[in-house]
């Protein structure tokens, strides 16, 4: 069995990451998920927050996803997400105010749409704050 896989992580506006990686371990709808070489085929929809890369060699790397789709094949393990980023281009201040807006929101809620789009944006920020404490954890 091969020690590595191929990985691609991409947004909608571009691919944030491709090369070789030891394992994938990312936030999956019922918790996080680590994908290693040999892993079985999955399909499965993916919660916002932190993606970590384990390169070959031990390197480690962290991306924020707000979401999306991780397909595993044989050799290949893809995410597909609205918004990748590094998790060192996350403003940790703007996150920090996003989730301060939707709780106020919920609180002031007038209705269900109201509270689905309140209830989206806080789980957005908290992706946003875990996938920063992943990397701060790393550092």
């Amino acid at each position: 069995m091969a020690n590595s896989l191929h990985c691609d992580i991409v947004s909608i506006k571009e691919a944030i990451y491709t090369g070789s990686v030891e394992m994938l371990i990312a936030h999956g709808r019922v918790g996080d998920i680590g994908i290693l070489p040999g892993h079985a085929p999955l399909l499965t929809q993916l919660n916002p927050g932190p993606v970590r890369v384990i390169k070959e060699g031990g390197q480690e790397e962290v991306f924020y996803v707000s979401g999306g789709v991780l397909e595993v094949q044989p050799h290949v393990v893809t995410i597909l997400a609205d918004t990748a980023v590094r998790a060192d281009g996350i403003d940790e201040a703007a996150a920090i105010k996003a989730r301060e807006d939707a709780l106020a929101a919920l609180q002031n809620q007038k209705s269900e749409m109201d509270t689905g789009a309140a209830l989206a944006a806080l789980a957005e920020a908290a992706g946003q704050l875990r996938t920063l404490q992943q990397l701060k954890n790393r550092a």
